[in-house]
């Protein structure tokens, strides 16, 4: 194994994956990948890619619903604010998010989507789309601190991502892609008195 996860780290800025450690111990992050949508000197927010509710889009945005991406769920963002919504969209090749109303871009051709919008404007435009309830979100200094504990691993993100099926290991799959040595925590156990 690597000495320290932090190996793998590339520069936290919108767009990155922060990959939990094997050996993360909160519960809310263990085993997650989340998404940056924000980054500033005030603190970091982004929404945990990995984690669907029970709780179908049409149940809570009735609107968007036949145009998210399978499973047509919520997804749970992370534990700031879950009764808060965001979405998440990739664009589609040649689509700039500029040129759209009710599109933030955050990096490449993934973008935040203002859920007033009307979503039939825009479903011809995405590749995908995903809900979260809630959010990931880390005051000035507390992101550093984790990093420096080794709790998160910083890697580029893939535009499709966002738009992981559950049933695909997201966790594992975004370790592997990494490389030697980092690829070799895909296969932690996470808690070692299980192995």
């Amino acid at each position: 194994m690597i000495d320290r996860v932090e190996e793998a780290d590339a520069e936290v800025e919108p767009g990155v994956l922060l990959v939990a450690a094997p050996t993360m111990g909160d519960s809310n992050f263990r085993r997650t990948v989340v998404y940056i949508i924000d980054h500033r000197d005030e603190g970091t927010l982004g929404v945990v890619l990995n984690r669907p509710s029970q709780v179908p889009v049409d149940d809570v945005l009735p609107v968007w619903a036949r145009h998210v991406s399978e499973p047509q769920a919520v997804f749970v963002g992370g534990p700031v604010e879950q009764k808060t919504a965001l979405c998440l969209a990739a664009l589609r090749t040649g689509e700039d998010a500029r040129s759209m109303q009710g599109v933030i871009s955050v990096h490449g051709p993934v973008a935040l989507i203002d859920l007033d919008a009307d979503p039939d404007l825009l479903a011809s435009r995405v590749r995908g789309i995903r809900v979260f309830a809630g959010y990931a979100g880390w005051d000035t200094g507390q992101l550093a601190r984790e990093l420096d504990r080794g709790d998160w691993l910083v890697v580029p993100a893939l535009p499709g991502d966002v738009l992981a099926i559950p049933d695909f290991d997201l966790w594992g799959a975004v370790l592997r892609r990494q490389g030697l040595p980092v690829a070799l925590l895909a296969t932690h156990p996470g808690d070692l008195r299980r192995n």
